[in-house]
């Protein structure tokens, strides 16, 4: 039976590209008499009607979608011996009848087949790496599997007992990498926590005691914040000393950013910019910027980008920029205009050049406060 199903639709499949090459042949054929006939007596040949042009452009799509997507003879006789890593994974065709899959991941099936491609209730594959190249490429969340995730062999209370530093090139601890990237945070020591978001060295410095006085005044309670791009979690362990909630959104660069939040006892989502925040509307006291929140982000992506920002902020919340990156002709033109479509009041607007700059490039920090009703 089923030998017959498939031959009366490999019969049918024939039939209909064959209807539509004839079909196809007649109007090419009538469209070239027409154009040719043109040439020698414009006056006297009508033009071609234009739903024949439109007949002709859909049989066309039509053939090269079957062309493109039905296999040929050597095809269909070869297809008994296409290998199984082809294919879709099990797992992967099992998950999608039962949940949604980011669109995204259908634009990299090859990264999306290896990461489904793994043996179900064992130890899953130690591929965080492809993990990250999903997520930064749209595909988010990702699957689900049905494997026991990869944990590192806790040998003492040290922070780098804590990681599974294979999944990472750069160094293998702590140590390491507060030397190697000594402005990234990778110091969790509870003194150093406390001490940054305290100086105010600059006019683009925005102190935490400032930023708690600022609410205050102005009769705004900060309970709850979001730090995006928070990196290491430093923003949100100072905010934790003054008893705010912080949590942050990290992505894990070639470091273990997501566990360098964890070990201070906070939360790391893990997730990238383009992905609409997983907070409820209006919730949120604070929501503040780091550094990977620049021009590097395209104008309509920034712009959507900060329209979700003010999704999850409360009437008289806080959005803070700090030191957004930018060329000062952009900041004027397309970032300036676009932060005031929001419509939030200016708390504080400092721009200073970058020192080494060879382009025109500025930083901006701001202190952006949501209107209390809309």
């Amino acid at each position: 039976m089923a030998g017959f199903t498939m031959s009366l639709n490999l019969f049918l499949l024939v039939a209909m590209v064959a209807t539509n090459i004839l079909s196809l042949y007649h109007l090419s054929s009538t469209t070239n008499f027409f154009q040719s006939a043109v040439k020698f007596s414009p006056s006297s040949v009508p033009t071609v009607p234009d739903h024949l042009l439109r007949q002709l452009h859909t049989i066309r799509a039509a053939i090269n979608h079957l062309t493109n997507h039905s296999p040929d003879k050597s095809t269909s006789t070869a297809s008994s011996t296409v290998s199984s890593s082809s294919a879709p994974p099990k797992d992967l065709l099992l998950y999608s009848k039962l949940s949604p899959i980011a669109s995204a991941c259908h634009n990299y099936p090859d990264l999306l087949h290896e990461y489904m491609n793994y043996t179900p209730f064992s130890l899953c594959p130690s591929d965080a790496d492809l993990a990250e190249k999903l997520i930064l490429r749209g595909c988010h969340p990702l699957p689900r599997r049905r494997c026991f995730s990869r944990t590192p062999r806790v040998t003492d209370s040290k922070p780098d007992s804590h990681v599974i530093w294979s999944y990472y090139s750069s160094c293998k601890t702590f140590d390491c990498l507060a030397t190697k990237f000594p402005g990234a945070g990778f110091d969790l020591s509870a003194e150093k926590s406390k001490s940054q978001f305290s100086a105010y060295k600059s006019e683009l410095d925005l102190p935490i005691t400032q930023l708690l006085q600022i609410a205050k005044s102005a009769n705004s309670v900060l309970r709850l914040g979001i730090d995006v791009g928070g990196g290491t979690g430093s923003f949100a362990a100072a905010m934790k000393a003054r008893n705010v909630t912080v949590v942050t959104t990290t992505m894990n660069f070639n470091a273990p950013y997501s566990e360098a939040v964890a070990l201070r006892g906070l939360v790391p989502l893990h997730v990238p910019l383009q992905q609409r925040l997983p907070v409820f509307d209006g919730v949120v006291d604070l929501v503040r910027c780091g550094r990977a929140v620049n021009r590097w982000i395209p104008v309509t992506v920034m712009e959507f980008f900060l329209f979700d920002l003010d999704r999850v902020l409360r009437g008289g919340g806080y959005l803070w920029l700090d030191r957004f990156f930018s060329k000062k002709v952009d900041l004027e033109n397309v970032y300036g205009p676009m932060i005031g479509k929001l419509g939030y009041k200016k708390v504080k607007w400092a721009v200073a050049n970058k020192v080494d700059s060879k382009h025109g490039e500025v930083f901006l920090t701001a202190l952006l406060q949501k209107p209390v009703a809309r």
